[in-house]
């Protein structure tokens, strides 16, 4: 079917070229039996036009009265007044001394009209055809119009969609072009299979790709759109799968797309050649650069004898021993890896040598393509300027930033001579697509415990990732349920003063209604980024908070003592402080190292994401204290072929205390479900009585964490779907109650706790990941296997984001 389309506009295009040529071929046999060689006509009358004048006409030609022209030069007036696409016939003919211009113009496209349209809006229609209000009407811009719109919805998965055009003729030379369109039904991918795989499974392999198979969520992740261009990205996605794992031979033989008419569903398959499986053998470095110590630049190299092969590695290298040449001085050295396979012991030897490259510099940087983003966007990812020396392994580093932006579907960069031999411009060539976003989530707080609020919420955010095109993030949420209410503010500007440095904002306002009190929180945040190396970020931000503290059901504490007839489920250490540390006002500093080496940060794999954060409070406002927070998770692919990942995660956190009030028991850390799974939130530590039997814990200084887990896919379930099982076990520890949580403000003797503050905790459970389009769902059922009798168990747990 896709030769078939592909035929028929080719055969298109052929005969409006013929149809062209034809026309002026006649015109010029014409001119030559009525004109010399070189003739001259004192004269030149325009015939049968109604809407172009007679200087625009004679202004096409180049002929001239008084001046010699010959049948040549007829010939390229003829073209001229072709390509202006005007007019649908041109005849010049000699009577005389006059030269006879007579034209046949094209009618006049009043209105351009879509009929029949739903999935496809009538404004991404109107830039997919040619004919335009005002503009000129020509039979072949239709019949390449309706090709247009046919391919506008194959791209939107509509295969079976016709369209039939017509005009409406108005008088005076003036026409309606309406095209009536019958959508049909959606085109979907009924399966994805892989020929000739034996290391890998289908199921691993669909997860590689873009292209998915139809699913019950299709029509909102609109993955499963058959495309040629996707089937190609597909296809390199494949190749560097492969060549990451050691299969330096593998191949694509094919991959091709069959569609079944009677069900409207593609089939697509890939046959392939997998190869064998090669490691690393001998690693060197080599240069024909004098004064270049080999030795020196070792260091650099991602590669390792007795590894297993890897592309990404040997170009990880290639970047790094290009970038210590050129700070050594030599500007123009490049890198080149030559490779020799030993096919007994399949291992691939690797010689990084280093040569003295062209003299070549960037006479200018060309973008093309950005009709909504600036230059400056994309050139700012650039190592390189005008003027400075062309380096191969700069600009695919710049490359690979600018699609790490997500703001383009392609991004292509090609050189071509510059003015000088020596001189090259770069030519940047990309496709925009849509960077803002709508979203609505909905949550469940599960438990009631410990005056925890719980219930469905809902939030809605709108975010914009390229904010007017100057690359900006800005991003506005709102939500809330039964018991809370939230409001956020987030503004991002990566390059900060023209530097490749972060700054941005955040304001909130949060609410939260509890069993026996409500907090509010107000507050918001200044903060900078600074990229140390490709995976080490520092984070650095100004913090201000207002909490306020009131109890509900109209207990208000008269001279800082609660009413007689209040009664409330609380513990006392919990009435002092929402009595006499309300409001509580935090003015602080926070300074943090994250170190990012994941693979795909929406489906991690293989890496390590950790996070390491300073918070000093005290600049200001009430609290006086300083913390600290540590948390890292390692990624590591235990069985390509089974898709299992194994995730070992480690944490903990201390906080402070200094001057004379110290800390609050608000100021303290509480359990969570990203310390522990198991246990119901500030659900271990220390606890305090509150009457009835009912306890409050009220968290700690110190806590430290660790878990294992494996994840996999869901047996039985498509991979398209994004499901994905974990089993896992967590340990954890929170523990120190200062003594200035346990002074009673309010007067008597001071506060007692309980607990035994250094017992582990410890569960296990099994987990169900979901890739959904509202973003990453998790649903965790944990049973402690180490518990104190005051713990609260929550089993079940649930959220909606990643647990980086």
């Amino acid at each position: 079917m896709k030769a078939a389309s592909s035929f028929k506009s080719a055969a298109s295009a052929m005969a409006l070229t013929a149809a062209i040529v034809v026309t002026g071929s006649v015109s010029v046999q014409l001119a030559g039996t009525n004109a010399a060689y070189a003739a001259v006509v004192n004269r030149i009358d325009v015939r049968g036009n109604q809407r172009v004048s007679n200087d625009t006409i004679i202004g096409n030609l180049g002929i001239r009265p008084g001046e010699q022209f010959s049948s040549a030069d007829v010939n390229a007036a003829v073209v001229r007044l072709f390509e202006t696409r005007l007019f649908s016939d041109v005849r010049i003919n000699q009577v005389g001394s006059a030269l006879v211009v007579e034209v046949s113009e094209y009618s006049v496209v009043n209105q351009v009209i879509f009929q029949g349209n739903s999935r496809v809006k009538d404004d991404a229609l109107t830039a997919a055809v040619q004919l335009r209000p005002r503009g000129a009407y020509s039979a072949d811009a239709l019949n390449s119009d309706v090709e247009a719109i046919r391919q506008a919805y194959a791209r939107v998965g509509r295969e079976n969609t016709t369209v039939t055009a017509e005009t409406v003729d108005l008088g005076e030379n003036r026409v309606n072009v309406v095209y009536q369109i019958n959508e049909g039904g959606r085109t979907k991918i009924g399966s994805i299979t892989f020929e000739g795989n034996q290391a890998f499974g289908d199921g691993r392999l669909r997860d590689v790709i873009a292209t998915k198979q139809s699913n019950f969520l299709s029509w909102l992740t609109r993955n499963d759109i058959y495309d040629e261009n996707r089937l190609r990205a597909d296809e390199e996605a494949l190749r560097r799968f492969y060549f990451n794992r050691g299969y330096a031979d593998f191949r694509i033989i094919s991959a091709n797309g069959q569609l079944d008419e009677a069900s409207n569903e593609y089939s697509i398959v890939f046959t392939i050649d997998e190869g064998e499986r090669y490691t690393f053998g001998q690693v060197l470095v080599e240069s024909t650069v004098p004064g270049v110590d080999t030795e020196a630049y070792r260091s650099s190299l991602d590669t390792r004898e007795g590894r297993v092969y890897s592309a990404q590695n040997v170009e990880s290298s290639i970047v790094g021993l290009t970038e210590d040449v050129a700070g050594s001085g030599y500007a123009f050295a490049q890198v080149t890896p030559r490779g020799n396979r030993n096919f007994e012991n399949r291992t691939i030897d690797v010689t990084y040598v280093i040569d003295e490259g062209p003299r070549a510099y960037i006479e200018r940087i060309e973008i093309r393509g950005n009709t909504r983003t600036r230059d400056y966007v994309i050139r700012r990812e650039f190592d390189l300027s005008e003027g400075d020396a062309f380096n191969q392994v700069l600009v695919q580093r710049a490359r690979r930033r600018i699609e790490r932006l997500d703001y383009f579907e392609t991004v292509n960069i090609a050189t071509a001579p510059g003015s000088q031999p020596d001189q090259v411009v770069m030519i940047v060539e990309v496709v925009e697509k849509p960077t803002g976003e709508f979203s609505i989530g909905a949550g469940y707080s599960t438990g009631e415990t410990n005056n925890r609020g719980s219930g469905f919420s809902l939030e809605g955010s709108v975010q914009e990732r390229n904010f007017l095109g100057r690359g900006q993030f800005i991003r506005l949420s709102a939500g809330g349920g039964r018991d809370s209410r939230d409001i956020a503010l987030s503004f991002t500007e990566p390059y900060f003063l023209g530097r490749r440095i972060s700054a941005g904002f955040d304001i909130f306002r949060n609410t939260r209604r509890f069993d026996n009190y409500e907090t509010e929180a107000t507050g918001g945040t200044i903060r900078f980024g600074l990229p140390i190396t490709e995976a080490l970020t520092t984070q650095l931000a100004y913090n201000y908070s207002q909490e306020e503290y009131n109890f509900r059901d109209g207990c208000e504490p008269v001279d800082g003592v609660l009413r007689p007839d209040c009664q409330l489920n609380i513990s006392p250490i919990l009435q002092d402080a929402i009595i006499n540390q309300s409001p509580w006002r935090k003015s602080s500093v926070s300074a943090g190292l994250v170190f990012n080496t994941i693979d795909n940060m929406q489906n991690p794999r293989n890496g390590i994401y950790s996070v390491f954060t300073t918070e000093v409070a005290g600049l200001g406002g009430d609290a006086q204290w300083v913390k600290f927070t540590a948390r890292g998770s390692y990624y590591q692919t235990l069985s390509e072929e089974l898709d299992i990942v194994g995730v070992l995660t480690a944490g903990a956190g201390h906080i402070e205390g200094y001057g004379d009030d110290g800390l609050r028991v608000f100021d303290l850390f509480r359990s969570n479900d990203r310390i522990i799974r198991g246990f119901d939130f500030n659900g271990i530590g220390a606890f305090s009585e509150a009457g009835n039997g009912r306890i409050d814990h009220i968290g700690g200084t110190t806590y430290f964490h660790a878990s294992a887990e494996a994840q996999f896919p869901v047996p039985g379930l498509p991979e398209s779907l994004g499901f994905r099982g974990a089993v896992f076990a967590d340990a954890a520890t929170l523990y120190g109650v200062p003594d200035s949580v346990l002074v009673n403000r309010g007067g008597g003797d001071n506060f007692i706790v309980q607990g035994d503050q250094s017992a582990l905790r410890a569960s296990v459970g099994v987990g169900l990941l979901w890739a959904s389009p509202f973003g990453p769902i998790r649903v965790d059922y944990a049973v402690p296997v180490a518990k104190e009798d005051s713990d609260d168990v929550q089993n079940f747990s649930f959220g909606m984001s990643t647990r980086f």
